[in-house]
């Protein structure tokens, strides 16, 4: 929480009227019977890690992203958004919704893994049959993978390597390309997109998958701090 609170300020949750900070609104719900947290990284036509119901599905595709909060007997949504207020402040606030309890369709490690192995292979063949400017190539040599210490070395290994990858696909650039070219590039873009918020979803709920395993994990990591 120290470091995530380093990287975008404050973090509070809103539920029931109230607010509260993060790290307190946690340990409430560990008190409950809190048993892991879910990565959704939704887009529309695609609701990666979503059950329903509606009003949460809706929130978490406009917004991208939502954390499932896993209970006993329920699950509990939280949406993150920019939380200004003034001129000085600024953080992030998490919306509290109900969420299905349902387990969402998501790939294991495994085959996220896989399919975006394939996704870059096919990307990088589609990319390079379009020629244009040369407008240089971005760095990605270091990227976060986001995950706290517990998590297998597969989960880190993927997520380091979506975290490079999304920074490809926020910095892609289509100056100077004709409209069939965009078109092409377009695709490529999008195949490896979702492969990229498939794997990161993946790598992020790890620490459930190895649990759930034969001689796994029995206890979910504690905050990265």
């Amino acid at each position: 929480m120290d470091r995530l609170e380093r990287a975008a300020g404050p973090h509070v949750v809103a539920a029931d009227g109230d607010e509260t900070p993060l790290r307190v609104f946690l340990a409430e719900q560990r008190v409950d019977g809190l048993t892991g947290l879910r990565l959704s990284l939704p887009s529309a036509g695609d609701p990666l890690g979503l059950t329903g119901p509606p009003p949460f599905t809706m929130a978490a595709v406009d917004a991208g992203e939502a954390v499932t909060a896993v209970l006993s007997g329920r699950c509990l949504g939280l949406i993150p958004s920019i939380d200004r207020r003034g001129s000085s402040y600024s953080g992030i606030r998490w919306t509290a919704m109900d969420a299905s309890a349902i387990p969402p369709d998501v790939p294991s490690l495994a085959e996220a893994e896989h399919a975006l192995t394939m996704a870059m292979r096919s990307a990088t063949d589609a990319l390079l049959t379009v020629d244009g400017p040369d407008i240089g190539q971005p760095s990605i040599a270091h990227a976060d993978d986001g995950l706290a210490p517990g998590y297998p070395a597969r989960a880190h290994r993927v997520a380091a390597l979506t975290a490079r990858l999304a920074s490809v696909l926020r910095l892609a650039d289509e100056r100077g390309l004709t409209s069939g070219q965009i078109a092409v590039r377009g695709e490529a873009l999008r195949d490896l997109d979702r492969a990229v918020r498939r794997a990161r979803v993946a790598a992020h709920n790890a620490i459930i998958e190895s649990r759930q395993a034969p001689g796994g994990l029995r206890t979910p990591p504690g905050p990265r701090s």
